[in-house]
């Protein structure tokens, strides 16, 4: 089983370098790079990485994507002037070339595919490449917005005739849209291009009309090409994650595809003066965390735009991160998106809904009086908005006020949000005869506890006391493995208990007096302890046949779900329900809990522990009642992170049980805002 991060670095590529005064391009600088590269070494994440060596990219491999007669040019600046130089890059838009051009752009491309070929060939299960000059731009016969040659464009199509691949996405969060891999996979049902973008009703660069929501595709690709136009300018954390709950997730796992790429532009993140958007660094452990769920974790990220160094390498580092595994941070910011986000968000949804499963039922139209519309863009404001600032806005020596404002905020920022990573990542409470054996090699296997040392534990956790011998040691387990989660000895851990409901009683009245304020409680199947949540100090979402009288309130959920025997159709569910919810809460913890008389399959609960583990901090405990072993180590492997999972096959959710969504987010959506995917959303209370 592939394990380990592939890490792509060359100082060569820092050759590339801007010769003239040109306040276009003056921000695509070498020092991307190695600043970049300094904050990994500064954090001890290169040690960490496998290396890779770096070799150029073949002609043969270029023109995968690329003209010849294209090749031809930029391969004829090596020996140029200055001025030849100057002349050349005039013939495209906002971009310079270097007599050391070529090489670095052919190493660029030589970096991405290797990548490619580590994970495919099992030598690490991700990676990513810090190159330059960028690529999504570049288009077959044109250089484009300081893109030479098209990296993840040339990587895709060498993955497909390489290894043979069916399926591949590409998720381009730069914040500028990726117009040249549109271009190039436009009409191309095998890959599913996912772009956000600055669009600003077509007055952001690069200024297409193709750039918006009802760029679908063309001919085979229809559906394929997903545009997420940002109309406005300071989307955050909640709107980015938004679009991936209600757009890009429940497409991509229908998608279901074997490799994903990520034209990781960071110029998306807070303090960037291209993308003056807000999104902080630990946004991006998020969303690579999700895109870790696919392809069964087959993920490449290749380093596109990002032109405020701290903001830039800071989110670098996080990808980084948690590509090796970390536990993320929580997510900062208030979780509402905003009215303009959710507007694209129900455009997207609405022209791609013929074309997926997952949409299929969806009551969702166009909104066509966009809130941004009345703002008119005035001339100096379109030339403004369509040219890149100057390297002394952005890594001069001379700092604008702002990028120096962002600067100390992620000094600060960056210092709230890490955390020591706990020494073990899985403990475990296992009593089932073999299934320790089955378990990861890393989970640490707990001891169980005699009588006497567990009447001793649960007296101090529990005053109430337990009158049941038999509930003894099942809680007594429960509470040393949460006991070492709280005190972040273990990162999360797994417990096996005759007596799920009353662990889950005694695990959220533990927390509380630990001092947690929010406990998220997952409950799958019948509970048979009455569970309090009423001060707001845990949330309980309780996944069963029947509904609970007791649920209905803000805090006691009840998603009455119905199970495809033969295939995982809980993906609606869990990435347009819970997730939200989830996120919209923010816990300081997450319990789940397996119980009698479940709704949900191993791949249902497998995927939702999966999920989850990007809230807080990743402490998770599950509590399995169900001893069947395969459920077991299947959690065990969710939790650990040890090797990637399938999810099994995919199903859309039948009518019924998305009826039974849309009433819970009707009911919902003004407590959990992250719920929200429409306009009327927005608007309409319970």
């Amino acid at each position: 089983m592939a394990s380990g991060t592939a890490l792509i670095y060359d100082n060569e590529m820092t050759h590339h370098r801007l010769l003239w005064e040109d306040p276009i391009c003056e921000c695509e600088v070498p020092e991307r790079l190695t600043s970049s590269y300094e904050q990994l070494k500064h954090y001890g994440l290169v040690q960490r990485c496998m290396h890779v060596p770096i070799r150029e990219g073949t002609e043969e491999e270029i023109m995968l994507v690329h003209s010849s007669e294209y090749l031809q040019i930029v391969k004829s600046t090596q020996k140029m002037t200055e001025e030849e130089l100057r002349r050349v890059s005039e013939n495209y838009d906002a971009v310079y070339f270097h007599p050391d051009t070529y090489h670095c752009a052919k190493l660029a491309v030589g970096a991405s595919l290797q990548l490619v070929d580590s994970v495919m060939s099992g030598k690490v299960c991700n990676g990513i490449a810090l190159v330059r000059p960028p690529g999504h731009h570049s288009q077959r016969a044109a250089a484009n917005g300081f893109c030479i040659f098209n990296n993840v464009a040339i990587a895709t199509e060498y993955a497909k005739r390489k290894y043979g691949l069916q399926r591949i996405l590409i998720v381009d969060w730069d914040i500028h849209h990726g117009q040249g891999i549109q271009y190039i996979f436009e009409d191309d049902p095998s890959v599913l291009y996912f772009s956000w973008h600055r669009y600003e009703h077509q007055q952001f660069w690069p200024m297409l009309r193709e750039s918006d929501y009802d760029a679908i595709g063309q001919g085979k690709g229809k559906g394929f090409n997903i545009n997420v136009p940002w109309n406005k300018i300071g989307m955050g954390n909640s709107d980015y994650l938004a679009a991936f709950f209600h757009v890009l997730l429940p497409l991509a796992f229908e998608f279901d595809p074997e490799l994903v790429l990520v034209s990781a532009g960071y110029d998306s993140g807070i303090g960037d003066p291209e993308g003056q958007m807000n999104a902080t660094p630990e946004c991006f452990a998020h969303l690579t965390h999700f895109l870790m769920q696919l392809a069964k974790g087959k993920l490449c990220a290749v380093l596109e735009g990002g032109y405020h160094l701290k903001s830039l390498s800071d989110s670098v580092f996080m990808t980084i991160k948690t590509l090796l595994g970390d536990p993320i941070p929580q997510v900062s910011g208030e979780m509402v998106p905003c009215i303009s986000a959710v507007e694209s968000i129900q455009n997207v949804r609405a022209a791609h809904k013929t074309y997926w499963k997952c949409l299929i039922h969806e009551d969702v139209g166009l909104v066509q009086d966009l809130s941004t519309k009345s703002h008119s863009v005035t001339e100096p404001e379109l030339v403004q908005s369509s040219v890149h600032p100057t390297a002394e806005q952005t890594v001069g020596k001379s700092y604008s006020d702002e990028a120096i404002k962002t600067e100390r905020f992620l000094n600060s920022h960056m210092k709230k949000i890490l955390f020591p990573v706990p020494p073990v990542k899985t403990s475990a409470a296992i009593v089932s005869t073999g299934a320790e054996s089955l378990l990861p090699i890393s989970v640490q296997v707990e001891k169980e506890i005699n009588t006497k040392d567990c009447k001793a534990l649960i007296s101090r956790f529990y005053t109430d006391g337990v009158k049941e011998d038999e509930a003894l040691i099942p809680l007594g387990n429960m509470l040393a493995v949460l006991d070492k989660i709280l005190r972040k000895e273990v990162c999360n851990g797994i417990v096996e208990s005759a007596v799920g409901s009353l662990c889950a009683a005694v695990a959220l009245k533990h927390c509380t007096d630990f001092g947690l304020q929010r406990v998220l409680c997952i409950f799958v199947g019948e509970m048979d302890t009455e569970l309090s949540v009423e001060d707001g100090k845990h949330l309980l979402v309780n996944i069963c046949q029947k509904p609970s009288e007791k649920a209905g309130s803000k805090y006691f959920i009840s998603l009455n779900w119905k199970e495809d025997t033969e295939r995982n159709n809980f993906f609606s569910a869990a990435l347009g329900f819970i997730l939200p919810v989830a996120y919209s809460y923010q816990p300081d913890l997450t319990v789940i809990v397996v119980g009698p008389n479940r709704s949900l399959g191993i791949n249902g609960i497998s995927l939702l522990t999966s999920l989850l583990k990007g809230l807080a901090e990743s402490r998770i405990l599950a509590v399995i009642q169900d001893t069947e072993i395969k459920l077991v180590q299947s959690v065990a492997k969710a939790l650990n992170k040890v090797s990637t999972h399938d999810f099994g096959v995919y199903a859309s959710a039948s009518q019924e049980n998305v009826h039974e969504i849309k009433l819970l987010r009707h009911q919902l959506q003004q407590e959990w805002k992250m719920l929200q995917c429409s306009v009327r959303d927005c608007f309409s209370g319970s």
